[in-house]
């Protein structure tokens, strides 16, 4: 897990390294594709892990401390509306990234010393000429995105191969990765990390970027195009080169955070109602159906699979858009985005995967989805996955008689070793029939199924409870029907654990 909190707040202040030049080339560079095939076939190098002086050993607040000198880090021009800042190594960020920019066509890779940052005295003392094996961890990008004279951030691409963007009024929130490895796994995840990042001039309101993966299971290349606005759009492109065979492999990973909301609010002690990142997965599959997955906290590692063949799209939603819905005047949750992605080709026969991590704090990332392919990936091979990634404030899409709009869930206190749920639908009722089955317990555990209109047309509500008897786990599942026995609304699932609900 990722500690949330820390990286975002060391985002925020960690502007850094200059353009000066080394070798300009105004001809195309080498392929960064071909580099990533030529490093597969060569022994994993891992990097040293270490960092030298200024940059070693630093705390948080000193590594807040680092601050670029005006004009050399901060702000550079990065074509029609962008600029890019080039963060500096540190704390989290121990790893070098090298950097490469285009500037009025010429490409200039970006050399690193400490003489391109300002350190404040309180956390330094004599500050080095150079500091060998030390690089840039990353970059951010800034674009007029709410106003037109003022580059706000909208993306950030820093720690192993993680980035994260906002659109139009929102803020950080869940991250994507590049690729995934062994997450959920009995075996420690791998972070493969980007080793080289180049970024090209923006134009006409898009900049593409491209970069080398390296880890000791594979390499890759990333080639992202990114298109900010209301909602911001990645057109991203990933080849992966595997060094052995891959049966673990994450494709289009998502990272967020879940701690706590009203399916089990119980979790934390704090007077805010919510706090998540996210709420909600929802799946558009193959076969046409919409799938509602509500996020856990569990109190053990729950991994969930959900077989597809040629997804239409998979996310990870924040569906609760109103203060009062978390009550939270620092995190500002309510503006958090939401990330989409939609295959583009046939992605074949494989599961999207969810996999929930305990969590007591929101400061840790615990809530991860991705695709997973149901044939390996082979050693030496070439595997190429293309998608959309949007990151927004808008809803799952709305079905044409009822929609899902909350779950809530609590212990039926007059009914020991009962639990209750509620689904909340928008539309009316009238003329649709649930449709609600358990797996991993027979049918006499659900009870008490109604399906009623709630007050001034605020929509529908399923309500029943279930009695787990002397289960460990249950796969609930919900779904709308209409007069003619067809699908009225999304899928509504639920994984109940005992553990985690205390037996209800």
């Amino acid at each position: 897990m990722i500690n949330r909190r820390a990286v975002l707040a060391a985002l925020a202040a960690g502007l850094a390294a200059g353009p000066a030049r080394l070798s300009a080339q105004t001809v195309a560079p080498p392929s960064l594709l071909d580099a990533a095939r030529r490093l597969s076939a060569q022994p994993h190098t891992p990097p040293s892990g270490s960092l030298p002086p200024p940059f070693a050993g630093l705390d948080y607040n000193a590594f807040r401390g680092i601050r670029p000198l005006a004009g050399k880090a901060a702000m550079l021009p990065q074509g029609a509306d962008f600029a890019v800042d080039l963060l500096p190594p540190g704390l989290y960020f121990p790893d070098p990234v090298e950097i490469e920019r285009e500037v009025d066509g010429i490409w200039q890779p970006q050399p690193f010393s400490p003489k391109l940052f300002e350190f404040q005295a309180r956390y330094f003392g004599e500050i080095p000429e150079t500091s060998p094996g030390a690089g840039f961890s990353g970059l951010r990008l800034r674009h007029p995105l709410n106003t037109p004279d003022i580059l706000d951030e909208v993306a950030v691409f820093q720690g192993a191969s993680y980035f994260r963007a906002i659109g139009k009024a929102m803020v950080y929130g869940l991250s994507a990765r590049a690729v995934a490895l062994g997450t959920g796994g009995a075996e420690p995840e791998e972070f493969p990390r980007f080793t080289h990042l180049r970024l090209h001039e923006g134009e006409a309101g898009r900049i593409t970027i491209e970069g080398v993966i390296d880890s000791p299971s594979l390499t890759g290349y990333l080639s992202l195009t990114l298109i900010p606005g209301a909602e911001t759009r990645m057109d991203v492109s990933i080849t992966l080169f595997p060094r052995v065979r891959l049966d673990t492999i994450g494709i289009a990973p998502l990272t967020s955070m879940y701690l706590k909301g009203p399916m089990h609010a119980a979790v934390s002690d704090d007077f805010r109602p919510r706090v998540h990142d996210s709420d909600v997965l929802f799946i558009e599959n193959g076969a046409g159906e919409r799938l509602w997955r509500p996020i856990a906290n569990p109190t053990r590692v729950e991994t969930s699979a959900f077989a597809d063949d040629g997804p239409i799209s998979f996310g990870l939603y924040q569906t609760a858009r109103r203060y009062v819905d978390f009550e939270d005047t620092e995190a500002r949750y309510q503006d958090r985005p939401s990330a989409i992605v939609r295959p583009r080709g046939d992605w074949g026969k494989g599961a999207v995967m969810l996999v929930e991590i305990p969590t007591g704090t929101e400061f840790l990332d615990n809530i991860v989805a991705f695709w997973r392919p149901e044939a390996p990936l082979e050693a030496n091979g070439e595997y190429r996955f293309g998608y959309q990634l949007s990151w927004t404030r808008s809803a799952p899409p709305k079905e044409a008689l009822a929609s899902v709009v909350q779950s809530r869930s609590g212990r039926e206190h007059d009914r020991p070793g009962a639990r209750r749920f509620i689904v909340d639908f928008d539309g009316a009722a009238e003329g649709l029939t649930p449709d609600l089955s358990v797996f991993g317990a027979a049918p006499e555990a659900l009870f008490g199924l109604s399906l009623f209109p709630l007050p001034d047309g605020r929509g529908t509500r399923a309500t029943f409870l279930l009695a787990p008897q002397e289960a460990e786990a249950l796969e609930l599942r919900l779904l709308l029907r209409d007069a003619a026995g067809q699908a009225a609304s999304p899928l509504w699932l639920h994984r109940w654990t005992r553990k985690r609900d205390g037996g209800v």
